[in-house]
């Protein structure tokens, strides 16, 4: 059991490899914020998170006024927040990666191409749909943009195989062809989350490196594992094996907040959730997250999100349909 894991179970990723690029040198293209992409990839999701997997060649990825990042093969390079960027490869104004591909996206994975003419750089690109209200637990920690490579052992050379033979196969794969690149999808963007917690240094703060620590990583599981238990200080520190005082502080070090505190938001964000995506209503819901009095939870949902449940399930399903159309 590892808190990652039990988050990730939770949030219910969605997500797709969606594009598949051979640039020439020199070329860049600019990428607008996710929001405005996620319409044509994934309508009706709360928060998108782009990233783009070099198989072939070199280049570059840059945020706005950022500096760059050198890529080469085998790296992922993640945009968790859905920032705007360019990719490149040699000088040149970028031009804007909608206008010239956006008909491409109707293709599936059959091979966009653009450039001068010189070295290749292939790309294959990728997207996670997640709800923002889940997702913001883990994605608060990361960076703007990061960059991981995944081709540097054996577990990361299989994944990066089977992509690259799933896409080049995408069309003849038949039946379930979507399924299974949905899920490479998946795996990819777990795999550089797992390597991005791994390589976080000693003094690093924040959920990831939280969950990277023997203690905190253990709370943050069972927290997440059963959030409606009725969890104290003195049974998590239990449950780990170290004392209150000291549970305490390590937590506050790398989450910022108590325990019980950490677990009254996390409740609340599972209940958002529960209300747009379930039919429960609010008195299933207020129980199933540790909440034995319907009126109590209503009390703290409005404080959270300024609006009782029932009235923020109805704007959020209003909201989704709205985008869907």
């Amino acid at each position: 059991m590892d808190a990652l894991s039990e988050v990730l179970r939770i949030v219910k990723l969605r997500g797709a490899l969606f594009f598949n690029a051979e640039f020439s040198a020199p070329w860049c293209v600019a990428s607008p914020q996710s929001s405005q992409v996620a319409p044509l990839l994934c309508p009706g999701a709360g928060h998108v998170i782009i990233y783009h997997y070099l198989t072939d060649g070199r280049a570059y990825a840059q945020l706005p006024g950022g500096s760059r990042r050198d890529l080469g093969p085998g790296n992922v390079v993640i945009f968790p927040h859905g920032d705007a960027h360019s990719l490149g490869s040699g000088e040149g104004k970028p031009v804007d990666s909608l206008k010239i591909f956006a008909k491409n996206l109707s293709n599936g994975l059959k091979v966009a191409r653009y450039g001068g003419g010189g070295e290749l750089t292939k790309f294959v690109c990728g997207y996670m749909a997640c709800d923002p209200s889940l997702s913001e637990v883990v994605l608060a920690g990361l960076p703007s943009m990061f960059v991981v490579n995944i081709a540097n052992d054996s577990a990361g050379q299989w994944l990066a195989n089977s992509i690259q033979f799933s896409v080049r196969e995408a069309g003849g794969l038949g039946t379930g062809s979507d399924a299974v690149l949905a899920k490479l999808s998946e795996v990819l963007f777990v795999e550089t989350l797992r390597r991005f917690i791994q390589d976080l240094p000693d003094q690093q703060k924040g959920w990831l490196a939280g969950a990277r620590d023997p203690v905190v990583g253990e709370t943050l599981a069972l927290l997440h594992k059963n959030p409606a238990h009725p969890w104290t200080i003195a049974t998590l520190a239990h449950q780990v094996g170290v004392s209150r005082t000291r549970f305490a502080e390590r937590f506050r070090h790398f989450l910022g907040e108590p325990p019980m505190a950490y677990l009254a938001r996390w409740r609340l964000k599972l209940a958002a959730e529960m209300l747009v995506s379930s039919d429960s209503n609010v008195g299933e819901i207020a129980a199933e997250v540790g909440y034995a009095s319907e009126a109590a939870f209503n009390r703290v949902f409005k404080r959270e999100f300024g609006c009782p449940p029932a009235q923020f399930r109805r704007s959020r399903n209003l909201r989704y349909k709205q985008t869907s159309l």
